[in-house]
């Protein structure tokens, strides 16, 4: 049996246009939902989005080591159900150069490569 996601859930899941952003307490699913969210992006089969352009941003380092190993192994866990979806292996490994950061580093890199 699959996740049963609230309303809420469902809806940053499957928003598909523009950005979305999830905010919630400690312990409520956000990492959950935002690592179905990607994979659903990435495996869409009408309109995919490719690893390496995605962002996401969080509070902690914690938070985002815990992001970028989580939606390494949900993508490895579609991997194992269909080995030759190259597309899906693409994706796992352009997954280190999707910027998955902290806030502090997103907008250190923003001033850093856009102003002088």
């Amino acid at each position: 049996m699959g996740v049963k996601w609230t309303t809420d859930q469902q809806h940053a899941i499957e928003c598909c246009k523009g950005s979305v952003l999830v905010s919630a307490a400690a312990g409520s699913g956000k990492t959950a939902v935002l690592v179905e969210r990607v994979i659903r992006r990435l495996t869409d089969k009408n309109n995919p989005c490719s690893a390496e352009d995605l962002l996401i941003v969080t509070f902690t380092r914690a938070a985002t080591a815990q992001m970028r190993e989580k939606i390494g192994a949900a993508i490895l866990k579609r991997l194992s159900e269909d080995p030759t979806d190259r597309h899906l292996r693409r994706q796992y490994m352009l997954l280190p150069f999707a910027k998955i950061c902290t806030i502090d580093s997103f907008c250190n890199d923003l001033v850093r490569e856009n102003f002088h």
